[in-house]
């Protein structure tokens, strides 16, 4: 059996609703599931092919955070896609289990929706899982919200196992007798290799590597390759914003560079320089990391926060300096 999970969130260290797909995770595994989880922001700019990737799965996991109102852009713009170049025929033999955290109001409204948009598509519904969140350490800790989150995941899995039946509804009814979508011009070919290469995390990362391994090659040739003693300060210098009046020190050591980047931040002062990672330089915390992730984080496709979630990068230190980071650096 294999679940895909779709998370429609930022990403952020302190989404309660990661916390809940990983509980989940571990529970489908140990019942011999395979799982699959896609971050929707990580393919923002490939969600019609992300689309694919349901093809290969017996059951889905919708799950989003309410933050302020309604389900996000991230999902919403998934589903969209799922009604204009998803196999509805496929659509109709899956099962979707919908998952909602929210930090504000509006978990059960967001769960409605998902199940309407899954309905109108044509497919079935598991039963889901939505909470209110106000403390998440507190939330985490808990053993009887842990226990209730097991139960949603073995649910899910009797469910898919048995092909538990349910009653035809209207929104099925009028996706067959009312409205028609275009599906993608694609060749069975074409189709599965879409979702051979959406859905490998692997082969989605070598690509981005390869990109800015090119990009660096030709600056190189063209004589406008910075070296390592000016890179990406003026970027940093640009963008600095002072958030208070308290000093940090990070210590960013970039794989494939023979130096680590120093940031020095005190009060609205602010002083970058390279040094050896061998110095012995006092940082507040010590960030590694690909060299071509940083550049995606000054070129602004993503944050400290986000590399650091989803296992790009590592750290050790002061961690709430990993959000501070994108506050004192906004490049979005």
């Amino acid at each position: 059996m294999k679940i895909n999970i779709y998370y429609g969130g930022r990403g952020g260290l302190d989404d309660p609703t990661l916390f809940v797909l990983e509980k989940m995770t571990s529970v489908l595994s140990e019942l011999r599931v395979e799982v699959s989880r896609y971050n929707i922001y990580e393919y923002k700019n490939q969600v019609s092919t992300l689309t694919q990737t349901i093809k290969d799965a017996d059951g889905v996991i919708f799950a989003t955070t309410v933050e302020w109102y309604g389900i996000g852009g991230f999902m919403m713009t998934f589903l969209d896609n799922l009604w204009l170049y998803a196999d509805k025929e496929t659509i109709r033999e899956l099962y979707m289990q919908p998952v909602v955290l929210s930090t504000t109001v509006g978990e059960r409204e967001a769960v409605l929706y998902l199940e309407n948009a899954w309905e109108t598509l044509g497919g079935r519904i598991v039963d889901g899982l939505c909470g209110y969140v106000e403390d998440t350490a507190e939330f985490q800790n808990n053993a009887e919200y842990a226990g209730i989150i097991e139960k949603k995941a073995e649910a899910l899995y009797r469910t898919v196992s048995q092909k538990t039946k349910s009653l035809p509804t209207s929104s099925q009814a009028v996706t067959k007798t009312v409205l028609r979508t275009q599906q993608m011009a694609l060749t069975p070919e074409e189709s599965e290799q879409l979702s051979q290469y959406a859905s490998d995390d692997k082969y989605v990362k070598k690509q981005k590597a390869d990109v800015l391994e090119l990009s660096s090659m030709y600056r190189n040739l063209l004589g406008n390759e910075k070296t390592d003693t000016d890179e990406y300060i003026n970027d940093l210098k640009r963008v600095f914003s002072p958030l208070d009046t308290k000093s940090a020190i990070y210590f960013i050591e970039l794989d494939g560079k023979k130096k680590a980047l120093i940031i020095n931040i005190l009060g609205n002062q602010l002083d970058i320089k390279y040094e050896s990672p061998s110095a012995e330089i006092k940082a507040d915390i010590h960030i590694k990391l690909p060299y071509y992730v940083f550049g995606e984080i000054v070129s602004g496709r993503k944050t400290m926060q986000r590399v650091f979630a989803t296992g790009d990068a590592s750290a050790n230190g002061d961690f709430s300096l990993i959000r501070k980071f994108d506050g004192y650096f906004d490049f979005m």
